[in-house]
């Protein structure tokens, strides 16, 4: 009997880490009750001169693409091969005409409060990060979406 408690109770284990399974930065990600997540697919070109900055490491660009986004999306090469992309819109605020993230740096600036976001990871003092969207690279193509 004591036998089938442990089993019982290793299976009761087993299933609350795989509910957490997804850490809690998954879950912030996905429920910013600020911003509300919209479909988009878009692709930059880093041959193009518009797009010249994010070809080196630490190169940052503001991209207002019609659909991709609420306030667009800001860009971040974060070593030579790698890229983040972010949602440009404040994660702590309810959207507004001063709600759109402004580079500064290795930063992205909310000027309704002047909390400070890492690009790298999204994350600042505020309880939201960044909401993050996926970034894959083929060749000099990055393909943005959610």
């Amino acid at each position: 009997m004591k036998f089938l408690q442990m089993k019982k109770l290793f299976a009761l284990f087993v299933a609350v880490i795989a509910i957490s399974g997804c850490s809690k930065e998954e879950r912030r990600r996905n429920t910013n009750p600020y911003i509300p997540s919209y479909s988009f697919s878009v692709e930059l070109n880093l041959n193009l001169p518009l797009y010249s900055d994010l070809r080196y490491v630490s190169g940052t660009k503001y991209v207002n693409l019609s659909g991709a986004g609420l306030n667009g999306i800001i860009v971040y090469n974060t070593d030579g091969n790698n890229y983040t992309a972010f949602e440009a819109t404040c994660p702590n605020q309810i959207p507004t005409t001063c709600s759109r993230l402004e580079i500064e740096g290795l930063y992205a600036v909310c000027p309704c409060d002047n909390v400070k976001y890492s690009l790298i990871d999204g994350y600042g003092p505020a309880e939201w990060p960044m909401l993050a969207y996926r970034v894959e690279k083929r060749g000099d193509i990055l393909r943005i979406y959610n």
